[in-house]
């Protein structure tokens, strides 16, 4: 069963088309990557599956509903979007990790956060740290357990292992296909090749359209 569909999908800024009649769907479970050049609308894609922006035609359905019909604070706890440059906030850690579970106003669960952390071979006390001490493959992979304290059905992940040394991608790879390997349905947007290379469901966009 699809857990997403793409329905004759277009977004266009002013004047500018930068993606039309795109029409795909992916099935529960799957593991889909988007490759192309840049500028071919791959992150455009994810940022409409995620409804962070809105498609200027055409329609998104998450397990056969509109995604325009389905709130979005409830929507987005279902799919999950994960940026290529990481967002944290507040001054510490643990004002990232503590944060999924207040907004779902839920006591913090400390020995969760302490797995997801050890997960990505982090410790303990990490969750003291100063977010502006922390490196950039650090700050990706507290961003990215900030994703999956609640697993998502879907999580979106756009070229988040970009500039990271080859520690740090082996440390996300192993993460990412531990979730997927829990039911995960993962889409992907990549230009790195050895991640193209292991990639089996691919697909292709350029110029705003699909490649087959």
């Amino acid at each position: 069963m699809a857990i997403l569909k793409l329905q004759n999908v277009a977004y266009q800024v002013g004047q500018k088309q930068i993606l039309q009649n795109i029409s795909f769907k992916i099935e529960d479970g799957a593991f889909l990557t988007l490759i192309g050049p840049s500028g071919a609308g791959k992150s455009t894609i994810l940022k409409l599956i995620a409804n962070l922006i809105n498609p200027t035609s055409g329609k998104i359905f998450f397990r056969e509903k509109d995604i325009m019909t389905i709130d979005p604070v409830t929507y987005r706890r279902s799919v999950s979007y994960c940026f290529q440059q990481p967002s944290l906030f507040g001054e510490k850690v643990a004002d990232n990790l503590s944060f999924p579970y207040e907004i779902r106003k839920q006591a913090v669960d400390r020995e969760r956060i302490l797995r997801l952390l050890h997960e990505v071979s982090l410790e303990a006390d990490y969750l003291d740290k100063d977010i502006t001490s922390l490196s950039g493959g650090e700050k990706q992979r507290i961003a990215l357990i900030r994703n999956l304290i609640f697993l998502p059905k879907v999580l979106l992940l756009d070229e988040v292992t970009t500039g990271l040394d080859g520690d740090n991608k082996a440390i996300i790879h192993q993460l990412i296909e531990r979730v997927h390997q829990q039911g995960v349905t993962v889409i992907q947007v990549t230009h790195d090749q050895s991640e193209i290379d292991k990639a089996q469901n691919i697909i292709k966009i350029k110029k705003g359209g699909i490649l087959e």
